[in-house]
């Protein structure tokens, strides 16, 4: 699924970028007839409102339509990321370094897959995490979700 959605990011971050957001992330998440796409945009400048929320959804639906990514039924939903805002990228780790976040990897590290700790560091392939117990490298392309945390 995540590959689904790296696709998709790539097929839509031009139109969401010319309607004057910057594409936060996207999540696709499949199941059967209630799969949802979930598009986060953001702006840095001023926010995100309703407005922006449904432009991008009128355009990335028409586009979407017309390219047809994924098969059969789905609900779209764009919004803004908020204050607990997913992380997708490394680059995104690496703005919220010293911040508090949770994830859950794809596969066990040490035998977890929760985590929760703040960003020391992100390198090319690895996410340090301070966490309450220990120290956690944890690679970045087996996380599987993350999100700022208060």
């Amino acid at each position: 699924m995540a590959k689904a959605a790296e696709q998709i990011r790539e097929l839509i971050a031009p139109t969401v970028e010319a309607l004057g957001v910057d594409l936060w992330g996207v999540e696709y998440l499949s199941q059967g007839k209630h799969s949802v796409l979930r598009i986060y945009i953001d702006c840095a400048i001023r926010g995100v409102d309703v407005d922006d929320c449904e432009r991008v959804s009128r355009q990335v639906s028409a586009l979407l339509d017309v390219e047809d990514p994924i098969s059969g039924e789905y609900v779209l939903e764009v919004s803004s990321p908020g204050l607990d805002r997913p992380l997708f990228t490394p680059d995104q780790y690496r703005s919220y370094l010293g911040s508090e976040i949770r994830l859950q990897m794809r596969m066990p590290v040490n035998g977890r897959r929760k985590f929760q700790g703040v960003i020391r560091e992100v390198g090319e392939e690895l996410l340090i995490l301070d966490c309450q117990d220990d120290v956690a490298e944890l690679p970045l392309t087996q996380i599987e979700k993350a999100r700022l945390s208060f």
